[in-house]
């Protein structure tokens, strides 16, 4: 499944009210938020990519946020917070804290989404051997060599993980390589 399906999909998850994107790169699912928020807040860590999201949501009340995931801390809570391929690259050693963050980031009432790649996804990834968290080499345009975390996930496995942590998952495959979920507290 393409962007274009993918975008169809996000249009069919439940994204409202005040909004919170982590990792949101480039911007690309960015602007595809700011009619569906009553208020938009997204956050990533490199400074080029927020440049370049500001400039594809030019003109709208889009608040960006510079900072490490992993260490910032929320100065408000919002009604829904959506990450598209960002859980996979959370280290495993990160998870707990991870969902904890977004838990204290979280009005009550509200929802966790996120879009992803699925286990399948290890046949066209190129794994690094002895890597200390599970990491793959990418390789881009440019002819350029990287290295990024990828920690991919089924989601029965991953709706039980977060069912451990103290949430209610509700994760789906959308083809072989990708998957949606929702993720409320449990008690909500």
């Amino acid at each position: 499944m393409g962007m274009p399906g993918l975008t169809k999909v996000l249009d069919e998850l439940p994204v409202s009210g005040d909004v919170l994107e982590l990792a949101c790169g480039t911007g690309q699912w960015t602007q595809l938020l700011t009619d569906r928020a009553r208020s938009l807040t997204a956050l990533d860590a490199a400074p080029e990519m927020l440049r370049t999201a500001r400039a594809r949501t030019r003109g709208t009340t889009t608040r960006f946020i510079e900072a490490d995931i992993f260490t910032w801390e929320p100065d408000r809570q919002y009604d829904t917070i959506l990450f598209a391929f960002w859980l996979s690259h959370v280290p495993p050693v990160e998870t707990e804290a991870f969902w904890n963050l977004l838990r204290w980031a979280l009005a009550p009432g509200g929802c966790v989404v996120f879009l992803d790649d699925s286990l399948a996804k290890e046949e066209i990834e190129e794994p690094v051997p002895g890597a200390r968290v599970p990491t793959v080499r990418r390789y881009l345009a440019d002819g350029t060599q990287h290295l990024a975390v990828k920690v991919l996930h089924d989601p029965p496995t991953l709706t039980a993980q977060l069912n451990a942590l103290g949430w209610e998952a509700h994760i789906e495959a959308l083809d072989a390589y990708h998957f949606a979920g929702t993720a409320r507290p449990r008690g909500e």
